[in-house]
């Protein structure tokens, strides 16, 4: 059983629910199902950017979104970011490390002990505030890595 504490990035939630791209979306259901019993943690941020991105995109109606997030809400533990969280989020986007969003997710998702973060947005394989960045979309079938971070049982 592997304990290590990752998080997801909302592109792993949109996936899961948008079927616009069959294997992302095959790849995510497996993803969050499995991140669900094992040590993952949502950060609100994801969680709102995935409410934000469904309905404006018109992949969920707001009461399904939003009946969604709220079940994630209950599954997961989850973290806020903070002041702290913040002023660290505007000093990694000021080295031009990685955009604004993505340094608050990783700050907040760092500061609530995890070790990893599962997405495509960020290079695979990179650390950002010693956080493994891991593309679960590279290759045919879902990484090793990622695998690994998912092994609940």
């Amino acid at each position: 059983m592997n304990d290590e504490r990752f998080t997801l990035d909302t592109n792993i939630l949109v996936y899961s629910v948008d079927r616009r791209d069959i294997s992302r979306h095959a790849r995510a259901i497996q993803i969050v199902r499995r991140a669900h019993v094992a040590t993952c943690w949502l950060t609100l941020q994801a969680v709102s950017e995935f409410y934000t991105v469904v309905t404006r995109k018109n992949v969920m109606s707001r009461p399904e979104a939003s009946r969604l997030a709220t079940y994630w809400l209950d599954v997961f533990p989850t973290v806020a970011a903070t002041e702290a969280t913040v002023r660290s989020a505007l000093a990694v986007a000021e080295t031009e490390r990685a955009s604004y969003w993505d340094a608050l997710l990783i700050v907040t998702a760092a500061e609530a002990g995890c070790t990893a973060i599962l997405t495509e947005d960020m290079s695979d394989g990179s650390a950002l505030q010693d956080v493994r960045i891991l593309n679960p979309f590279i290759g045919d079938e879902i990484p090793p890595a990622v695998l690994q971070l998912l092994d609940a049982v």
